[in-house]
C-alpha cells in the first residue's frame, strides 16, 4: 500500500508551512503500510519551544485554509513535541532534543521517504 494523493498533497502543504517558519530536518514518511488509518508522518524540528509552537500553528493554519480538518492536537502547551492529526497526515513538530531522543526515523526506518518540494536556501556569494 502507498500513501494516497491526498496524504501526499497535505504533506507538501504542511512541509512548506513548516519551512516558512524555519522548520529544520523536514521528512515525510509513507506509513500507510504498517498504519492503515494514516498515510503520512511529517517530521519537523524546531530550535526552541517558541519555534516549535510557531511551526505547529503555521502548519495547522495552512492545512485548515486548504480545507483539511484537524482531528486532534497534542502537546501545544509545552511545545516540546506537538502532534497534529489531520487523518491521512500526522505532523510531528519536535524540539531538537525530543527529535533525537524519540528517534521516529529509527522506529519507522522501513517506511519509504516521500520526496518534498521545498525552496532551496539562498546562498551568499
Amino acid at each position: 500500500m502507498t500513501a494516497t494523493a491526498n496524504g501526499r498533497e497535505m504533506a507538501q502543504i504542511a512541509a512548506l508551512a513548516a519551512d516558512a517558519k524555519s522548520g529544520d530536518d523536514i521528512v515525510a514518511l509513507d506509513v500507510s503500510d504498517p498504519l492503515p488509518l494514516v498515510d503520512v508522518f511529517l517530521l519537523v524540528t524546531g530550535r526552541n519551544e517558541r519555534n516549535v509552537a510557531a511551526i505547529a500553528d503555521e502548519v495547522e493554519e495552512k492545512l485548515l485554509e486548504a480545507g483539511h480538518k484537524r482531528l486532534r492536537r497534542e502537546g501545544r502547551q509545552e511545545s516540546r513535541w506537538v502532534l497534529l492529526d489531520f487523518g491521512d497526515l500526522v505532523v510531528h513538530v519536535f524540539h531538537e532534543e525530543e527529535r533525537v531522543y524519540y528517534g521516529l526515523e529509527r522506529l519507522w526506518k522501513d517506511c519509504p521517504v516521500i520526496p518534498l518540494e521545498l525552496p532551496t536556501p539562498a546562498t551568499a556569494d
